[in-house]
C-alpha cells in the first residue's frame, strides 16, 4: 500500500474583525500540520472541541484553501488543480458530515440525493440509477422502497445511513467522517460504527475519522493523531497511542474516559484562545510537567512510527494519586446512604 494522502505544513487562519469591520486578529485553526494517510488505513484525528479537527478535515479535501502548505492526493497537489480538474477528482473524495439532517437537502427525496453524485460524475447510465440507489440503500441496511421518502421522515440514525450511502455512491477512494456518530443516540452510534467498519473492509476504503470519542476511535482506527490548538502533538499506531501515550495531553484525554483506568494529573485552567496561542509548547499553560523551555521553544514531532511533540520526549513521570476522586467517591457514598435511610414511619412523632 502506498501513500494516498499527504499533508505538508498546512496552515489555516480565519480573520477576526471588530464591530467596525476592521481586522482585529486571526484564529489559528491549523498551524503547521504534516500528516500522511496510507491507502486502505483508518486514521483518527482526536482532540477537544475547537482544536482544529474539522478544519483539518476540510483542508484534506480542499473544501477550504490553506494559507500555506500543500495537500497531495494520489500524487497530485489539490491546491494547484484547475477548477475542472478538481471537480473531476472530487469523485475519489467524499465527506460525511456531523449533522445528518443538515447535510441532506429537505427538497430532495432520498433517491434524488443519492442519485445526484451518480449523475454528476456520470457513473452509471440514467436508466440504471434507480437500481444503483436501491443497492446502496440495501448495503447500509435500509429497504429500497424507502427511496421515495423525504429526509424528515427518517430517524437520525437512518439519515446518517442515507448520508453514508450518498458518500459511497461515487465509489470514492477516501472518505472523511467529521464526527459521523456524535449526534446520534448511544445505541444507534454502535450500529453506525459497525456499519462503517464493515463498509471500510468491503470497499477497501481509506477513512479519516474526526472524533472526540476515544471509545469509537479504539473500535475502528489503525492510527491516531492527537490535536491541540491547531497542532499535532502525538501520532502513531492506535494501540500504542491509546495504551501507552507519550504526551501529557493524550494521557489526560484517556484518563477522562469513564472506565478507561488510565491515571493522569488533572488538567488545570482553560484552553487558551486560538486568536493568541501561547508561545513555545501550546499545552504548557495547562501541563503539570511544564519546564522553562516549554514556555519558549516549540517542540517538533519526533521521528518513528510513534511520534510526539514534547520536550520530555515521552518520558512522563508517574501519575500522582488523585485525591479528588476519593473525595468524590466519599460524597457519593454519603448521598447513597442519605437516600437509602428510612424515612419517618406513619404515626411517628416529629
Amino acid at each position: 500500500m502506498g501513500t494516498l494522502l499527504e499533508l505538508d505544513g498546512l496552515v489555516k487562519r480565519f480573520p477576526v474583525r471588530d464591530a467596525l469591520g476592521r481586522r482585529a486578529g486571526a484564529v489559528h485553526a491549523v498551524d503547521g500540520v504534516s500528516l500522511s494517510v496510507q491507502e486502505g488505513e483508518v486514521l483518527a484525528i482526536v482532540g477537544e472541541s475547537g482544536c482544529g479537527k474539522s478544519t483539518l478535515g476540510r483542508l484534506m479535501l480542499n473544501l477550504i484553501t490553506p494559507d500555506a502548505g500543500s495537500v497531495r492526493f494520489a500524487g497530485e497537489d489539490l491546491t494547484r488543480l484547475s477548477a475542472a480538474a478538481l471537480r473531476a477528482r472530487r469523485r475519489d473524495m467524499q465527506l460525511i458530515f456531523q449533522d445528518p439532517f443538515a447535510s441532506l437537502d429537505p427538497r430532495m427525496t432520498v433517491e434524488q440525493a443519492i442519485a445526484e453524485p451518480l449523475r454528476l460524475h456520470r457513473i452509471v447510465p440514467r436508466d440504471q440509477e434507480r437500481a444503483r440507489v436501491a443497492d446502496l440503500l440495501a448495503r447500509v441496511g435500509l429497504r429500497p422502497e424507502l427511496a421515495r421518502r423525504w429526509p424528515h421522515e427518517f430517524s437520525g440514525g437512518q439519515r446518517q445511513r442515507i448520508a453514508i450511502a450518498r458518500a459511497l455512491a461515487s465509489r470514492p477512494r477516501l472518505i472523511v467522517g467529521d464526527e459521523p456518530v456524535s449526534a446520534l443516540d448511544v445505541s444507534v452510534q454502535a450500529q453506525v460504527i459497525n456499519l462503517l467498519s464493515d463498509l471500510i473492509r468491503e470497499f477497501r476504503l481509506t477513512f479519516v475519522l474526526i472524533s472526540h470519542d476515544l471509545g469509537v476511535v479504539r473500535h475502528v482506527a489503525d492510527r491516531v493523531a492527537v490535536m491541540y490548538l491547531g497542532r499535532i502533538v502525538e501520532e502513531g499506531p492506535a494501540e500504542q497511542v491509546l495504551t501507552a501515550p507519550l504526551h501529557p495531553y493524550t494521557r489526560a484525554l484517556l484518563a477522562a474516559v469513564p472506565g478507561h483506568g488510565a491515571k493522569a494529573p488533572p488538567i488545570e485552567g482553560d484552553v487558551p484562545s486560538p486568536i493568541s496561542p501561547p508561545p513555545g509548547c501550546r499545552f504548557h499553560t495547562r501541563c503539570p510537567f511544564a519546564e522553562d523551555r516549554c514556555r519558549v521553544t516549540v517542540p517538533e514531532l519526533s521521528a518513528g512510527p510513534h511520534r510526539v511533540a514534547c520536550h520530555l520526549d515521552g518520558r512522563l513521570p508517574p501519575a500522582p494519586p488523585r485525591p479528588e476522586r476519593a473525595a468524590g467517591g466519599e460524597r457519593l457514598r454519603r448521598l447513597q446512604s442519605f437516600f437509602r435511610a428510612p424515612g419517618p414511619q406513619p404515626g411517628a412523632q416529629p
